[in-house]
């Protein structure tokens, strides 16, 4: 992000949101719509308001496993790194204002909107954590269980706990773990794709992280599968079994808690060894490895966008093995996990071909298209909008005198011409008149034939 920032040919909307988007491949009109922070840019996230901050909020960075001030910097490697203010939570009683010598607090701060010009989108939306619902595997009833993207913040220098490892119902040091993988994910009652193998590698990691700080850990994995498929997985899923990590091929179904310590009793079976029946085993700490999932703003993003969305709810590329960075509209192309659950390697490889695409689009100053497009006839249309609601493309208006086509986005698919009800739409060049002349032309040469 530093690079980022400083790159003069980058222009950085941080705390902002594209709220509208318009035109076509070379010309889209971006509306960004940003938030206003209530600390003036003369900030330099020296920390004395937040110090002297009395109201407190949730803490996204650290997914609430401690409370942030309500002025507060999203994260310690923020860029820019200035402060902003949770109004949920302000209780406007000044003390920041005091406390901040550079004046930069300032309450009447507005949202501002700004337009610009691109000639191409890639879209990066990032993914978010699959949140189990309350009681699944004991999640937010008992106080020791909690997910994997918490295991990280807790093991995270910068994290709650600066880096010790504790359970959350006493701050004291877990010494039985486990991991249990497809939180969320292949399942056909919640997700039904798996998360590319990256929950199988991050419970690999954090467990050999845990037993090298933590040497007389007792670490168990409980998997359906372990799929280490990338460059050097296998080798290090190898290299966490020789440093003592145990893995349990079962499903967990239910889980307890013994109210007299907190700790969580699971009853399982090694479907690799299934003469030795059904165990019960106790543990202090359990880690839920749920799936990915898209980002939680990719449907009100998706308003705007108006791309194919995949059943698993991820943005739909124009074709998953040939074309798997476009978007059926022109110039829109998708990077990492926007398309996905991806490794952070695979997301880097296709943010580079996302780029690339937009590159060589650009660089040739023209889009050729095709002109077999949609026609309508004006007298002939209802005004109905089916073919609004079957257009892929969002290439179709509705105006007062009917259905108005734009040239440019639609791609000529058909959709729109075979859910018309008036049969007011017809395609360019591939006409019924056509046809019949095709069909005549080859009947003719058939009996001549005979």
């Amino acid at each position: 992000m530093l690079d980022v920032a400083r790159n003069e040919k980058i222009r950085l909307f941080t705390y902002s949101e594209v709220t509208d988007i318009s035109g076509y491949i070379g010309n889209f009109s971006v509306e960004i719509t940003k938030k206003p922070r209530y600390v003036k840019d003369i900030c330099n996230g020296c920390s004395a308001c937040m110090d002297v901050c009395p109201a407190r909020g949730y803490n996204e960075f650290n997914l609430g496993l401690n409370p942030r001030p309500a002025i507060y910097i999203s994260f310690p490697q923020a860029v820019p790194s200035l402060a902003q203010i949770d109004m949920d939570k302000c209780i406007k009683c000044g003390l920041c204002i005091g406390a901040c010598e550079l004046e930069a607090i300032d309450f009447d701060q507005k949202a501002e909107k700004i337009n610009v010009k691109v000639g191409t989108i890639s879209v990066a939306t990032g993914w978010d954590e699959y949140i189990p619902e309350d009681g699944y595997l004991g999640y937010n009833k008992y106080d020791n269980v909690i997910t994997q993207l918490q295991l990280e913040r807790i093991l995270a220098p910068n994290g709650p706990t600066m880096g010790q490892l504790v359970r959350p119902s006493d701050g004291k040091g877990p010494k039985r773990i486990l991991f249990i993988q497809c939180v969320g994910s292949r399942d056909f009652n919640r997700n039904v794709y798996c998360s590319s193998g990256v929950c199988c590698m991050v419970s690999i990691k954090n467990s050999k992280l845990i037993k090298q700080h933590y040497p007389d850990a007792e670490i168990t994995v409980a998997y359906m599968d372990i799929r280490a498929s990338g460059k050097y997985y296998e080798e290090y899923y190898t290299a966490s079994r020789i440093a003592g990590v145990k893995f349990l091929r079962t499903n967990i179904s239910r889980i307890e808690e013994v109210p007299e310590t907190k700790n969580l009793r699971i009853f399982v079976q090694d479907t690799l060894r299934e003469s030795l029946g059904v165990q019960e085993m106790e543990f202090d700490l359990i880690i839920l490895s749920a799936a990915m999932i898209p980002n939680y703003d990719i449907l009100s993003l998706n308003k705007i966008l108006k791309l194919e969305v995949s059943p698993d709810g991820f943005f739909k590329e124009t074709h998953p093995r040939l074309e798997p960075i476009n978007t059926k509209i022109p110039g829109i192309s998708l990077a990492g996990v926007s398309q996905g659950p991806k490794s952070i390697a695979e997301s880097i490889m296709q943010a580079g071909g996302s780029a690339a695409s937009a590159g060589k689009l650009m660089i040739r100053k023209k889009y050729k298209i095709d002109l077999i497009i949609a026609d309508v006839d004006k007298e002939k249309c209802s005004k109905c909008g089916l073919c609004i609601l079957n257009c892929s493309y969002n290439a179709i208006d509705m105006t007062e005198d009917g259905a108005e086509v734009d040239d440019i986005n639609c791609r000529g698919c058909g959709s729109c011409l075979s859910n018309c009800p008036s049969e007011a739409i017809t395609l360019r060049y591939y006409r019924e008149s056509h046809y019949e002349a095709q069909i005549d032309a080859l009947l003719k040469e058939f009996e001549e034939v005979a």
